[in-house]
C-alpha cells in the first residue's frame, strides 16, 4: 500500500511552475526510464540502490536475487522512496548561478510487496520486453531454479509527484542579457549504437529483429 503523506508534504516548493500532477505524464516519463533510485532505513543508515524497473499499469515491478538484504528488507514492509529522472538537456545561461539542467523527473513513495510465483513468470516477461522489445519470445527462459533465486516486488504508484524543466536560461532580464556571453541549451539525446557480438558467438548466427529493431 501506498503511504498516506500529507499534500503540503508533496507539494513542489522550489519552482513550483515545473511541478507534474498529470497521471499520464508522470506515467509517461517512467515509461521512458530504465533505472530507479530507491532510497529506504537500512539498520539507521540511509541507503539509496539503482534498479532496473518496469511500469506495469497502477504500479511499478522491481526484480533482484531472494539473497540481496535490499530486496528482503522491502519485502518486509521498509518504507521508500524511489525516483526516476530523465537528463533531456544541459542549460548554459550568461551566469554560474542561472546555468541549469533541463530534465523529467517522478518520485514515488510507498511500501513494497511481494510478488506471489504464480505471477513471476508474467513479471519477468515484462522486464525482459521493457529492455529489449519482444525479446522474451527469443530467449531461453529462466528455469525452476533460476526463478526461485529471483524475488519480485511490486510498488503501487499511488503516492506521487514529478517535476519537468524546459527550454532555455532564465537569466536576469534587467543585468544579464546584454553580456556578451553565449547562453541558450545543448539538447542530450540517447541513441542505440550498432550491436557488438559476443565473442564467443558463432559467426552464423544473426542479429535478431528484436535488436535490430532497436535502431
Amino acid at each position: 500500500m501506498g503511504v498516506i503523506l500529507s499534500e503540503d508534504f508533496l507539494k513542489v516548493k522550489r519552482v513550483p511552475e515545473r511541478a507534474v500532477s498529470d497521471r499520464d505524464q508522470l506515467f509517461q516519463i517512467l515509461d521512458a526510464g530504465k533505472i530507479i533510485h530507491i532510497g529506504f532505513v537500512d539498520d539507521n543508515h540511509p541507503v539509496v540502490i539503482p534498479l532496473a524497473y518496469v511500469r506495469d499499469g497502477e504500479r511499478i515491478l522491481l526484480h533482484g536475487s531472494t539473497g540481496s538484504r535490499l530486496f528482503r528488507t522491502l519485502a518486509a514492509g521498509a518504507q521508500l522512496c524511489a525516483t526516476v529522472t530523465l537528463l533531456d538537456g544541459i542549460v548554459a545561461a550568461r551566469s554560474a548561478f542561472n546555468s541549469s539542467m533541463n530534465y523529467r523527473s517522478v518520485l514515488i513513495f510507498g511500501k513494497a510487496t511481494l510478488l506471489s510465483d504464480e505471477y513471476k513468470d508474467e513479471a519477468l516477461e515484462k522486464f525482459t520486453n521493457n529492455l529489449i522489445p519482444e525479446r522474451w519470445q527469443e530467449v531461453r527462459k529462466m528455469t525452476n531454479k533460476e526463478k526461485a533465486a529471483t524475488m519480485v516486488l511490486s510498488v503501487p504508484l499511488e503516492t506521487i509527484s514529478g517535476k519537468v524543466r524546459v527550454g532555455g536560461p532564465a537569466d536576469e532580464e534587467d543585468s544579464d542579457l546584454e553580456l556578451p556571453i553565449w547562453a541558450g541549451h545543448i539538447p542530450i539525446i540517447s541513441v542505440y549504437g550498432e550491436p557488438i557480438a559476443a565473442e564467443n558467438l558463432s559467426d552464423d548466427i544473426d542479429v535478431p529483429q528484436s535488436i535490430k529493431n532497436m535502431k
